[in-house]
């Protein structure tokens, strides 16, 4: 048997014939760990993430009161980003498609949300109001749909005309919405509107999707994000907040949204419905990727360009010596 073994290979065969000391593996294992663990700590603090502060609508009722004014009253009007959003959360749109199939559509309304009362009315409702708050949540209650419907959106298209400044709105029949849009603001500001839209989500209060639509109906989120380096045109999908580096791997994913048509959301169908077409490339793309054993052509590829020889030639040469010498 020892014929068959190489001068090394007999060599590392023999027994250990120098000084033993003893080992102890708990303890050495500790010190590694109390030593990784204050590296870990150090370093976090030279190179870690910022800890940002949560987003509130206290924040953005202080830092942007006339936005955050503005915002409840699309609410109330049905003009808000999630009033018109469609599926999952109403019947406000058709939702995102590819071509002829409306995906969204095909999901259903699973978890309905509407705006008006679940961002504005009833969060006035359930805290103590002064009496001009309780005498516009009666009249707009007791109104029919119609005359709501009209107080909103004329006070809406007056903001909009004012380009947001309140106090260059004109007087007019906007019933108790001004009222009610001023009540919001000034709950926001005390700092109750967050744990009133919370309680919203059930007894665990885990669910913070109303909270992040109201959020992104404003400019209040998107300026956020705008700072934090977070937008499509800054590549925010991969990114932390501020310019520290995240999920790397999200490049792919990134890429698509920098280039025409996915770039053009108002003018191009494609761009207005970017998300689900780059989730279909994706989709596509991972899937060939997964089936490369059995696509013909592609499987044989690495048959045809053999660069894994050269990556595995000193193997080779030492097994076919292996195999001569045998």
């Amino acid at each position: 048997m020892s014929k068959n073994l190489s001068p090394k290979e007999v060599f590392d065969a023999k027994p250990w014939t120098g000084k033993l000391r003893s080992y102890d593996i708990i303890k050495e294992g500790t010190i590694a760990v109390v030593v990784v663990a204050l590296l870990v700590v150090s370093l976090s603090f030279l190179f870690g993430s910022p800890d940002e502060k949560s987003l509130t609508f206290k924040g953005w009722a202080e830092s942007n009161s006339d936005n955050f004014y503005a915002t409840a009253v699309q609410e109330l009007a049905g003009t808000s980003g999630t009033a018109t959003y469609g599926r999952p959360y109403n019947e406000g749109s058709d939702g995102l498609n590819v071509g002829p199939l409306f995906l969204q559509k095909w999901a259903g309304v699973t978890h309905r949300i509407d705006a008006a009362n679940n961002f504005v009315i009833e969060p006035l409702m359930n805290q103590v109001q002064t009496p001009e708050v309780k005498a516009a949540l009666t009249q707009w209650s007791q109104a029919s749909v119609d005359a709501r419907t009209k107080w909103a959106t004329t006070y809406d298209d007056a903001i909009t005309k004012a380009e947001g400044k309140l106090s260059a709105i004109p007087a007019g029949e906007y019933g108790p919405v001004p009222a009610l849009a001023n009540g919001l603001t000034q709950m926001a500001k005390a700092g109750s509107l967050d744990a009133a839209l919370l309680s919203q989500g059930g007894f665990f209060q885990t669910d913070s999707t109303k909270q992040i639509l109201f959020f992104g109906d404003g400019a209040y989120l998107d300026d956020a994000g705008t700072a934090a380096n977070l937008q499509g045109g800054t590549w925010g999908m991969m990114n932390e907040t501020g310019r520290y580096p995240g999920q790397a791997w999200l490049w792919l994913y990134s890429f698509w949204y920098q280039i025409p048509p996915f770039t053009n959301e108002e003018s191009h169908p494609i761009g207005a419905n970017a998300d689900v077409y780059i989730m279909v490339i994706m989709g596509a793309m991972s899937l060939g990727l997964i089936l490369i054993p059995v696509i013909p052509g592609v499987r044989s590829l690495p048959m045809r360009i053999p660069i894994h020889r050269g990556i595995w030639r000193s193997y080779y040469q030492s097994e076919g010596i292996k195999r001569r010498r045998k």
